[in-house]
């Protein structure tokens, strides 16, 4: 079965974007960048809440992408995508799914799907929906060197104490450390 696998990239003190949703701060280079093309050859399809998608759609098809990361912007675009809006959105993006509401059994049937892992990308709304339904497998958070003071956490409407189980951990050069967790 398919696991679903977030990675968010997190300041030390646990924001996954400022708080206008600001990530400018993300501290990426040839490291990181080997590292996200690696894991983006594990997954066969992204989700995402509709303000992601729209931020990923209007990079990774330009020219500036393909560009400056070839390996991680053609396999961002190849992958499938789906999408959770609830307005009439438009598909910005090749391989793109709309879907209007997050409904368990069909992320259950994603799941059991064949082919590869999916991934979740910042998209924080729709970790937060997810998570209590207990469909996410892993975590893998990798944190910059940098302290935000405000902005928006994962986890902001968790009520109950989950327990993780450390899976690894990875120091990078540039001071980013990727810490994996199984949920």
């Amino acid at each position: 079965m398919k696991k679903i696998i977030v990675q968010e990239m997190l300041s030390v003190d646990g924001f996954f974007c400022g708080p206008n949703g600001e990530i400018d701060w993300h501290n990426v280079d040839a490291e990181f960048n080997e590292m996200a093309a690696a894991f983006l050859d594990t997954i066969d399809t992204l989700l995402f809440g509709r303000v992601t998608y729209e931020l990923m759609a209007s990079y990774w098809p330009t020219e500036a992408a393909l560009r400056d990361d070839p390996r991680v912007a053609s396999r961002m675009n190849a992958l499938k995508k789906v999408y959770f809006s609830k307005g009439q959105e438009k598909k910005l993006w090749n391989n793109s799914t709309i879907l209007n509401e997050i409904n368990a059994d069909d992320i259950q049937k994603m799941k059991e799907m064949p082919g590869k892992d999916i991934a979740i990308f910042g998209s924080g709304k729709i970790i937060e929906q997810l998570f209590p339904l207990g469909v996410i497998d892993e975590f893998r958070f990798i944190v910059n060197p940098v302290i935000l003071g405000k902005g928006r956490t994962v986890f902001s409407t968790v009520e109950k104490t989950k327990k993780l189980t450390l899976i690894e951990t990875k120091k990078f050069g540039n001071g980013n450390v990727l810490l994996s967790y199984a949920a």
